[in-house]
């Protein structure tokens, strides 16, 4: 008898001590910065992310309530019934991918925005505090995202002097299970042409200023992400053909998916 209620003893200690960790588990959850602060989900209920094309190279991201701008441009009425950013991504100097206007006109009060060295330099000393600045090769973590910057840069001698390596980032997002990629204005560079496990890669393509679709295509056989979504490939209509962009792709692996989104909605392409 008295051997069945030690047992039960030890048994009801057991099952207190689970109650407790559980209780502590919870605890520290909810007390986690990293949870339960700007929307932020636990890790099991992260969402997937939903991705709104803006125009040329900009894009709307959202996830578990974040809300990532890529290269705003197009004033406020371009992002109309869009979430307020919580982070932002500026890849190049160039007027396509950088507006201070725009920046200036968003309520971007409480966002992050990340960008390289060439572009900070052109912020005024109000949004200093906001900024980080990554160039080739740096990372950052914000709201539970690895931010990494990747090279962009021209490859052929009649257009180095648009993109000089060095100056302007691509970005790769860690986003939870997924790794999304964003080419900036690049030429199909050794560092792309070397990134593994993408699922979502955004890729340019317009002449002169980045790629053919051939060299686009190329590229990405070689990387292979899961998914890619050309962008970027305003220009001559025969040289930005993203129909011939995805018959390329999908004839070299039929198992990579051409996303096609409507980029130039006021556009015929």
């Amino acid at each position: 008898m008295k051997k069945t209620i030690g047992i039960a003893l030890i048994g009801s200690l057991v099952f207190l001590g689970c109650k407790e960790t559980k209780k502590q588990e919870n605890l520290d959850m909810d007390s986690d910065p990293t949870y339960g602060v700007n929307g932020i989900s636990p890790p099991e209920v992260m969402k997937e992310v939903e991705i709104t094309p803006i125009s040329h190279a900009t894009a709307v991201l959202h996830w578990n309530d974040i809300t990532i701008y890529v290269d705003p441009v197009g004033g406020t009425e371009a992002f109309e019934g869009q979430q307020k950013p919580d982070l932002i991504l500026v890849t190049d100097i160039h007027g396509d991918h950088f507006s201070l206007e725009t920046l200036e006109a968003l309520d971007t009060e409480k966002a992050k925005i990340m960008m390289p060295q060439a572009v900070a330099d052109k912020m005024p000393d109000e949004f200093t505090p906001q900024i980080d600045v990554l160039n080739n090769g740096d990372f950052k973590e914000r709201y539970d995202i690895n931010v990494e910057a990747i090279p962009m840069y021209n490859l052929r001698d009649e257009a180095k002097d648009f993109h000089i390596k060095g100056r302007g980032n691509g970005y790769l997002l860690n986003m939870g299970d997924e790794r999304i990629y964003f080419s900036g204005d690049t030429e199909d560079i050794p560092e792309m042409r070397n990134l593994k496990d993408i699922d979502k890669a955004f890729v340019c393509m317009n002449l002169p200023y980045t790629m053919t679709v051939k060299s686009a295509a190329e590229a990405v056989l070689d990387f292979k992400p899961k998914q890619v979504y050309p962008y970027h490939y305003r220009g001559k209509p025969d040289v930005s053909d993203v129909a011939k962009f995805k018959e390329l792709v999908n004839t070299g692996n039929p198992d990579i998916e051409v996303v096609l989104l409507d980029w130039y909605p006021n556009e015929d392409y």
